[in-house]
């Protein structure tokens, strides 16, 4: 399944990212990263990757994940991951990056905690 994101700019100043299809190494994940870097130049600092929709990440996509939050938090922003299947949460906690990653439950959840 090719990878996709959806990027939807609110109102209130934040971004949500919805991703879909298997986040691993290739064509999709290089174009989705080309997606995501206008974010960082546009200042966007309250940022939200929905993964309701993603069903497996590998090193790649996890290097993607953890690459984009590095940069929002030298920006003293705020990255927050919802919608995180089981499988996922596994390898996050595996690599222990969900000692650092935010992780909701729901998409609201992560943008009620990116509020000003």
């Amino acid at each position: 399944m090719i990878s996709t994101a959806k990027i939807e700019k609110l109102s209130h100043g934040a971004v949500v990212v919805s991703f879909s299809g298997r986040l691993t190494l290739g064509t999709s994940l290089k174009l989705i990263e080309s997606q995501l870097q206008p974010l960082l130049g546009d200042g966007n600092r309250r940022v939200v990757f929905d993964m309701a929709n993603v069903d497996y990440i590998d090193s790649a996509g996890l290097g993607m994940i953890v690459f984009f939050h590095g940069q929002i938090d030298s920006r003293n922003g705020s990255l927050r991951l919802c919608g995180v299947n089981p499988s996922v949460r596994q390898l996050l906690a595996m690599t222990k990056t969900d000692t650092f990653l935010m992780i909701d439950d729901s998409r609201e959840g992560s943008l009620a905690s990116l509020q000003p």
